[in-house]
């Protein structure tokens, strides 16, 4: 079973990352972020997300503690950083909704925790991850996570020029003043 889980994990991610390599490569015909948000578009963005984090999370308890990480670290750093990451992530979502969080268009947002990040909900979801797999010290949930950073590393990278084409200089400006990460 936890192999399966492994599986379907890198699966995901490998497909996720495609589309975002592939975005990036040919953004007139970019993936991501969807060149028309539909009704399908939802189901398209979070079924796979949640999945993946899903699967992160069962490969967690069923490995749980299978890396030699001491368990001071494990619940002083990953416990604040899920708890943290999580905050960050659905306080943005609850300003953004979930459409425009998902890839619909929306407004440009450079206030809140965009003015230290340009992508917060991404450095937050890293935390979460990064979080849980410090908690758990599962091999195979640190195997997904590691997965899942380099698809939220590489996102931005497939978004940042179609945000220069919706918002043009405005985004230019936000750019030039905000990092991409921290």
């Amino acid at each position: 079973m936890q192999m399966l889980l492994i599986l379907i994990g890198l699966v995901i991610a490998a497909a996720t990352l495609i589309a975002i390599l592939w975005s990036i490569a040919y953004p007139e015909r970019r993936l991501w972020p969807p060149q028309r948000y539909t009704t399908a578009t939802p189901v398209l963005v979070w079924v796979p997300t949640f999945t993946l984090f899903g699967i992160l999370i069962v490969l967690g308890f069923m490995d749980w503690g299978s890396l030699p990480i001491p368990s001071w670290l494990r619940f002083g750093i990953g416990i604040p950083m899920i708890v943290v990451g999580n905050v960050i992530v659905w306080s943005e979502v609850a300003q953004f909704g979930i459409a425009q969080t998902g890839g619909a268009k929306g407004s440009l947002r450079t206030d809140g925790m965009y003015r230290y990040s340009r992508n917060p909900q991404y450095v937050a979801d890293i935390a979460m991850i990064f979080g849980w797999v410090v908690l758990c010290a599962s091999e195979g949930a640190a195997l997904i996570g590691l997965a899942g950073i380099v698809v939220l590393i590489a996102a931005p990278f497939a978004e940042e020029p179609w945000l220069k084409e919706q918002y043009g200089s405005a985004f230019e400006d936000y750019r030039e003043t905000v990092r991409r990460f921290l």
